[in-house]
C-alpha cells in the first residue's frame, strides 16, 4: 500500500469531534500498517479526535520514510510487523534523515524485548492491538497536550524541566487507586469471576456471574484492561460489532484492589 493523501474514506465512520483547547494547531498524522483495513479503521479513529489530522496512510517501512519525507507528519503510528523491515528499525532510519516527527507504536507485539526496544528509541507511547477508539482517543489527547507543553515550554529554572518531564511520564490508565464510583468489593468480585473462568469472558457473562449490571461489569473489566490486569480479544460473530472478551492475566495483579493484610 501506497502513501495516501489526508482526505479522509468516504466509508469511514463519524462522530461529534471530541472538544480540544479552542484554536490548537493541527497535527499531522501518517498511519503505517500492512493491514489495508486495519490502517483504515485507525485513520477513521485518529480523524475523530482534534486537532489531529491523517495526511497519509503506508504500508511497508520504506513507504513510510517516503511518506514522511514527503509528508513532514508531526506523529507516526507505527505498526511493527511491516512485510519488509521490523518497524522498530524504521525509527533511526527517521532520525538519520533529519526527521524530528515523534512515533507511537501501535502494534500486537507483546514481547518484553519490543517494549524495551520501543522505549530506547523514544517513542511517546505504546498501545496493544486490539484496542478501541477510546484506548487511541486517550493516548492521542495526551500526546497532545504534552506536545503543546513541550512547544510552549521557556525553561527558567529546574521546576521548568521537572515539570515538562512529569507530564511525559504521565501513566496511561488512571491514577492508583481505583476510579470515583468504583467498589473495593465489586472490583474483588469481578476479578475472582475472571480468575474463576475457563478461558475467557464477555461482560454478559461476568454480569451474570457476579449479580450486577452488564454496564458496571464492563466498566471494571475495562478497569482491569488499563490498568493490565486483564487481556482483551476480539469474537467476531455474523453481524454486528465484535464481542469483547477478557482474560486475567495471573503475572499481572492489581496491588491497589488488595486490603491491608491481603496476600
Amino acid at each position: 500500500m501506497t502513501a495516501t493523501s489526508g482526505t479522509p474514506d468516504a466509508t469511514a465512520p463519524t462522530a461529534a469531534p471530541l472538544e480540544t483547547s479552542p484554536g490548537a494547531a493541527p497535527i499531522g498524522v501518517l498511519v503505517v500498517d500492512d493491514d489495508f483495513m486495519v490502517a483504515r479503521v485507525h485513520r477513521a479513529f485518529v480523524e475523530r479526535v482534534e486537532p489531529f489530522r491523517v495526511l497519509g496512510v503506508a504500508g511497508t517501512g520504506e513507504q513510510a520514510l517516503a511518506a514522511v519525507g514527503e509528508l513532514r507528519p508531526d506523529l507516526v503510528l507505527l505498526d511493527l510487523y511491516l512485510p519488509d523491515v521490523f518497524g522498530l528499525d524504521v525509527i533511526p532510519r527517521l532520525r538519520a534523515a533529519g526527521h524530528d516527527c515523534d512515533v507511537m507504536v501501535i502494534s500486537a507485539a507483546r514481547e518484553a524485548d519490543a517494549v524495551r526496544g520501543a522505549v530506547r528509541h523514544g517513542v511517546v507511547d505504546y498501545l496493544l492491538k486490539p484496542f478501541e477508539f477510546e484506548d487511541l482517543r486517550v493516548r492521542l489527547q495526551r500526546y497532545a497536550v504534552q506536545r503543546g507543553r513541550l512547544l510552549g515550554t521557556v525553561v527558567r529554572s529546574q521546576a521548568d524541566v521537572d515539570r515538562v518531564l512529569a507530564g511525559a511520564a504521565a501513566p496511561a490508565g488512571p491514577a492508583p487507586g481505583l476510579p470515583k464510583g468504583m467498589s473495593v468489593e465489586t472490583a474483588e468480585l469481578v476479578e475472582r469471576a475472571l480468575r474463576g473462568a475457563d478461558g475467557t469472558l464477555s461482560a454478559s457473562e461476568c454480569a451474570a456471574l457476579t449479580g450486577i449490571s452488564r454496564v458496571s461489569a464492563r466498566r471494571y473489566l475495562e478497569y482491569f484492561h488499563t490498568v493490565g490486569s486483564a487481556e482483551v480479544s476480539l469474537r467476531y460473530g455474523v453481524a454486528g460489532r465484535p464481542e469483547r472478551r477478557y482474560r486475567f492475566r495471573d503475572a499481572v495483579t492489581g496491588p491497589e484492589l488488595r486490603r491491608a493484610g491481603r496476600p
